[in-house]
C-alpha cells in the first residue's frame, strides 16, 4: 500500500495550458496512470493470489481495460498478461492513441496500429486517454525502447514480472521499477512455465529486474503476509 501511495506522490508533472503533462513522456495520461495506481491500492495480496483468470480480470480492471474474450472477428484483450510480452499496462493520452510504430522497437514490425483496439477496450471512468497491454520487448535498455516509451511516448502504469526461479509469484512494478504489488495466482490457465521464464528474461539487466529478484528471496524466507512487510 505504501509503495503505491509513494508512486502516486512522485509521478512527474508539468502544467501546460492548465493541463498536467509529463515533460519526459508527454504521451502519458497522468490522470489514468494515477487512477490505475489507486485501483491497485484497493487490491489485497489475496486478490492477486486467487485463480489466474480472476486475477487477470482484476489486473485488467486496475489498468482501465475491459475483459473482452477472444471471439472471431472481434477485438479481444485475452492476450493481456497471458503471455511473456504483453505485460506492460500503458495509460496513454488521447492525442497519442493513434500513434504508429515508425521504428525504434527492435523486432517489431512498422505500423502496429492499436488506436481502434484501445478505444474499444478502455474503461472511460479512469479519465481521458486509453489503456492497453503493450509489448515490453526492449524494456531492458537503459532508456526503455519498448512500445509504451517509443511508440506512445508514455510511461507505463505498471509492469507484470514473474519471479524466478520457480515463477509461481509475480510482482507489479511502476515505470521506475519500484514495487507496487505482488501475487501468487493458481489454476490451470496460468501462462506456461516457459512463457513466465521468458517474461523475466526480458527485464534482466534493467531497472525492472531488482524487485522480482528481491521478492523471490523474500518468498524463500517468509510465508504469508510477512513477505510483504516493509518491502518496497
Amino acid at each position: 500500500m505504501h509503495a503505491v501511495l509513494r508512486s502516486l506522490r512522485t509521478s512527474p508533472r508539468h502544467l501546460v495550458a492548465g493541463c498536467e503533462v509529463d515533460p519526459a513522456f508527454p504521451g502519458t495520461s497522468l490522470q489514468r496512470l494515477r487512477s490505475c495506481h489507486l485501483r491497485l491500492l484497493s487490491l489485497a495480496h489475496e486478490d492477486l493470489s486467487a485463480d489466474w483468470e480472476d486475477v487477470r480480470r482484476r489486473l485488467l480492471w486496475a489498468g482501465g481495460m475491459k475483459d473482452l474474450p477472444a471471439r472471431r472477428g472481434q477485438i479481444t484483450t485475452a492476450h493481456a498478461f497471458n503471455d511473456d510480452n504483453h505485460c506492460d499496462l500503458t495509460a496513454m493520452a488521447k492525442n497519442v492513441i493513434d500513434n504508429e510504430h515508425t521504428g525504434g522497437v527492435k523486432n517489431l514490425s512498422l505500423g502496429n496500429r492499436l488506436g481502434p483496439l484501445i478505444r474499444v477496450a478502455s474503461l472511460p471512468e479512469l479519465g481521458a486517454g486509453g489503456s492497453w497491454s503493450t509489448c515490453m520487448l526492449g524494456c531492458n535498455e537503459d532508456s526503455p525502447q519498448d512500445v509504451a516509451h517509443v511508440q506512445f511516448k508514455s510511461r507505463i502504469a505498471f509492469k507484470l514480472v514473474w519471479c524466478p526461479p520457480d515463477y509461481h509469484s509475480f510482482v507489479l512494478v511502476d515505470d521506475k521499477g519500484k514495487f507496487l504489488a505482488a501475487g501468487q495466482p493458481r489454476g490451470g490457465m496460468l501462462p506456461s512455465m516457459d512463457l513466465r521464464a521468458s517474461n523475466f528474461r526480458m527485464v534482466q539487466g534493467s531497472r525492472y529486474e531488482r524487485v522480482p529478484l528481491e521478492y523471490a528471496e523474500r518468498c524463500r524466507l517468509f510465508v504469508g503476509p510477512e513477505r510483504l512487510e516493509g518491502f518496497s
